[in-house]
């Protein structure tokens, strides 16, 4: 059972943004000779951003990364993530340029961040979220700490609290189960 404090939260998102490296992914990187890099993703994080596309209205996605590769840009596209930044150091003023965009507060977005580059973003958003084995200055600002650890599901569970919170959840297992 969630803390009811974290059901409430998670009740306003309509924005859901995370980092990539040691969220999506355990935060290993392989890279070959051509400087090619390769990084393993969690299949169930994957259904996660699909699941959120079911949710009434949608809930937009964005990655904001401090690093840059091709294959997170190949992910963002085929997970019709709505926003990508790489290269972002100062991921509180990509995070303030969507919501100009979308014309959202700062109140309803739910952001995943594992290393202090995460902290500005964790400190200001409506539901902040790190993996288990975030650091621990993050996990000082987060409102919720995942039972898994970056690339293993903190990204799934944090979507599924989202869905549950706003009583979406039986009617997209009801997609699935017949």
């Amino acid at each position: 059972m969630q803390n009811i404090n974290i059901i409430k939260k998670a009740k306003n998102i309509k924005f859901f943004a995370c980092d990539v490296d040691g969220v999506l992914t355990r935060g290993e990187i392989i890279i070959f000779n051509d400087n090619e890099d390769v990084k393993i993703w969690n299949v169930k994080d994957g259904m996660g951003f699909n699941l959120l596309s079911e949710v009434s209205p949608k809930i937009k996605t964005a990655w904001i990364t401090g690093g840059c590769s091709l294959q997170v840009e190949k992910r963002a596209n085929d997970m019709k993530i709505n926003y990508l930044f790489q290269n972002c150091m100062n991921k509180k003023e990509a995070l303030n340029k969507i919501l100009g965009k979308e014309s959202l507060s700062v109140y309803e977005v739910a952001y995943i961040g594992d290393d202090i580059l995460d902290i500005p973003v964790l400190k200001i958003v409506g539901f902040s979220t790190c993996p288990s084995n975030a650091c621990d200055d993050v996990k000082m600002s987060a409102d919720y700490i995942s039972s898994f650890k970056g690339g293993e599901g903190v990204v799934r569970e944090v979507i599924e609290i989202i869905i549950k919170a706003k009583c979406e959840w039986q009617k997209i297992l009801n997609r699935y189960i017949d």
